[in-house]
């Protein structure tokens, strides 16, 4: 299954989840799209909400199906620590969402844009693979002819805080990964637990 590319307020709408971050999706309809969707009070099943929960994460760090599903796998292996948990850490560790987390972007599908672009370096090596997993204490910053951009600057302008699990040195524009992130500390809106019943049923 390949990456969506539709409407995203559209879609925020109808998982019920701010995708962009900024909750200006669901500010003036908080509901779902379509003529039923301020008056649709069907129940939805244990499965529907384990699809749903699933999905919302899914399009929330904007991966396809089979790298979700695959990162998904990767957690289980980890002995220590719950598997849910552990896999939105990983989550939390590609290179997308950290350049998100440093606010040199304002999205991560911004973020994802920019390592793609390769604007951005990891220990002073361009690396523009999104999915890059990110180790404690890695260097990440932006080439030098790319800290210019008019996007990069009007993020860190906006910039309000950042997760303690990161640094940032607004002189240098570089930061880093200084600690795995505590589940307290990530998204409250995701329920982890249906995700991984989702995942038990299906692998």
């Amino acid at each position: 299954m390949s990456r969506y590319t539709g409407p995203t307020w559209r879609l925020s709408r109808r998982l019920g989840i701010s995708l962009s971050g900024t909750g200006k999706e669901l500010a003036r309809r908080p509901y779902a799209p379509g003529e039923h969707g301020p008056n649709n009070r069907r129940k939805i099943s244990e499965y529907g909400m384990q699809l749903r929960e699933k999905q919302k994460l899914r399009m929330m760090y904007g991966m396809t199906e089979r790298q979700f599903r695959n990162l998904f796998v990767r957690a289980g292996k980890i002995r220590e620590g719950k598997h849910g948990v552990n896999f939105m850490v990983l989550l939390e560790r590609r290179l997308d969402n950290v350049v998100y987390r440093l606010g040199l972007a304002t999205t991560r599908a911004q973020a994802r844009q920019l390592v793609a672009h390769g604007h951005i370096t990891v220990d002073g090596k361009r690396v523009d693979i999104p999915s890059y997993e990110v180790e404690i204490g890695q260097q990440i910053s932006l080439r030098e002819r790319s800290r210019n951009l008019v996007i990069v600057k009007a993020a860190l302008e906006g910039t309000v805080s950042r997760p303690s699990f990161v640094t940032f040195d607004d002189n240098s524009m570089t930061g880093s990964l200084v600690r795995l992130p505590e589940r307290e500390e990530l998204e409250p809106e995701i329920d982890e637990a249906l995700v991984v019943e989702y995942y038990n049923q299906k692998l």
